[in-house]
């Protein structure tokens, strides 16, 4: 008995010292992730603008892509029959196919058989001044979206500046309690306007190249029918 006695105390005694060999580890809190809402949420009302800048931005980007390909789209054989329409004497034909159509190229023509007797410059001038309108049309926005590409990461700057004036007045007035982390959280935060600024900055940046390649592509066409149509005009009478 007495020796059962002794096993179970050094059993104990054992099962102590492994105890506190080995404390039980208590799971310690990661580093917190960053969240873009959050860090959004910190920018201030700056990061505000640069939400609004960048809705209006999408807006002419997809409102511009859409209305440009719209107007890039015609019959391939669109001159052919105008031709055919004009050489026939059909020209109340020719001007309602024009309208039919409804795109920048088709106005343009429009306006040139719709001066037909008068001299091949008048003509010409006719034409020219409906594809400055239509051009006009096609660029629509597309400055706004230019002013946003180059002031949103100006307007980051701004906030940045801002929310550096913040932090070193806190500290300031924090007298001989200054901590670090009251200078690192202000630069945190107004850093994040700077980041926000140049994203929304960039992305207007190439959605304006963009676009601006759309209306060079619909330009080049109305050019080309407008060469087509004056070349129509000076085409020697076949007897």
């Amino acid at each position: 008995m007495n020796l059962l006695m002794m096993l179970a105390q050094v059993g104990g005694t054992l099962a102590d010292s492994l105890a506190s060999a080995n404390p039980v580890l208590t799971p310690v809190a990661g580093p917190e992730e960053m969240n873009m809402m959050d860090m959004a949420i910190k920018g201030g009302w700056i990061m505000l603008i640069l939400a609004l800048l960048s809705v209006i931005c999408f807006y002419i980007l997809f409102e511009r892509m859409y209305v440009i390909r719209k107007a890039g789209k015609e019959e391939s054989l669109f001159m052919e029959r105008i031709k055919d329409y004009i050489l026939s004497g059909e020209i109340k034909s020719a001007i309602n196919y024009c309208r039919s159509m409804n795109t920048p190229s088709a106005r343009m023509i429009e306006k040139g058989i719709s001066r037909l007797g008068r001299p091949v410059n008048d003509v010409q001038a006719a034409i020219e001044n409906v594809g400055n309108l239509e051009v006009a049309k096609l660029e629509k926005g597309l400055t706004v979206m230019a002013t946003i590409s180059g002031g949103a990461p100006m307007i980051g700057f701004l906030g940045t500046v801002t929310g550096m004036v913040r932090a070193f007045y806190e500290m300031a007035n924090a007298g001989n309690n200054i901590d670090i982390t009251l200078l690192s959280g202000g630069i945190y935060e107004a850093m994040i306007t700077t980041v926000g600024g140049l994203i929304v900055g960039i992305i207007a940046m190439f959605a304006y190249n963009y676009l601006v390649t759309l209306v060079d592509g619909v330009v080049n066409k109305m050019e080309g029918k407008t060469m087509e149509f004056m070349d129509l005009l000076n085409e020697p009478v076949k007897k």
